[in-house]
């Protein structure tokens, strides 16, 4: 694809944008990565990227099992003296139900959440995130390849360093503690 065909179909995604019914989305797990969330939405999602959010009041928790995944999952709980980072999307309404199959909402995986979110000095009102329903007693550790694209949207999203930093330090704790168990 040339550079002109490349801007001439970004602008007409934009434009479309104009006169489409949106939704805020946050996201804090692997749909920050913008190239996963295209692998379940069908579109290139990088043009929705509002940039990095805050999200007062919850902490991250790997409480769920994902069946697709293998692995432990994210989910965000209620904390008040936590904030969890991730990423502040405007999606087109047309993808709600997407989103809602891959965070298997219609099975009672997670189910949607309104929540206020600081992005810049603004607080964006009724964004949507996800919950887990029925959490896990006990976190579960991610395998490589969920680990991988969280940090990969975390960072490509540019959210902060610091908070990179303790999302990997609490990724590899998870995980290198699950090796000692079953060792």
């Amino acid at each position: 694809m040339s550079d002109r065909t490349w801007v001439l179909e970004s602008h007409n995604r934009k434009q479309s944008q104009l006169h489409e019914p949106m939704f805020y989305y946050f996201a804090y797990g692997s749909c920050m990565c913008p190239v996963d969330l295209k692998r379940t939405m069908g579109e290139n999602t990088h043009d929705y990227v509002i940039g990095a959010g805050i999200l007062k009041n919850y902490r991250l928790g790997f409480y769920r099992y994902s069946a697709f995944r293998k692995c432990g999952v994210l989910d965000v709980v209620e904390d008040a003296k936590s904030t969890v980072h991730g990423v502040l999307y405007r999606l087109p309404l047309r993808l709600s139900e997407s989103l809602d199959k891959r965070e298997d909402v219609p099975r009672g995986g997670y189910r949607q959440q309104s929540v206020s979110i600081d992005f810049q000095g603004k607080v964006y009102k009724n964004v949507r995130t996800y919950v887990v329903v029925n959490k896990l007693l006990e976190e579960m550790a991610p395998n490589d390849w969920y680990f991988n694209v969280v940090l990969r949207g975390a960072i490509t999203c540019k959210l902060p360093e610091e908070y990179c930093w303790g999302l990997f330090n609490h990724m590899h704790g998870l995980q290198s503690s699950q090796l000692t168990v079953s060792n």
